[in-house]
């Protein structure tokens, strides 16, 4: 009987742990302060900037979750 050759088998490229830690620390920090972009120009379709700013890091979360999601899921 023979046996069968070692290989190693290439393991899949683990995501660093701190580019996951960052993406998800993002629309925290984003939102933290909200002097910064406590005001009303400028505005986008009549919206003031601090409230399409928030509805705009909606947006931007989902797709950093996304990414998030197919990073940890290649494990």
């Amino acid at each position: 009987m023979e046996a069968a050759p070692l290989t190693a088998e290439p393991t899949p490229k683990r995501p660093h742990r701190w580019l996951i830690a960052l993406l998800l620390a993002l629309p925290y920090l984003g939102l933290s302060f909200p002097a910064l972009y406590a005001r009303a120009t400028p505005a986008l379709f009549g919206f003031p900037f601090f409230y399409w700013y928030q509805i705009a890091w909606v947006a931007l979360t989902s797709v950093l979750l996304t990414i998030v999601y197919r990073l940890t899921k290649a494990r």
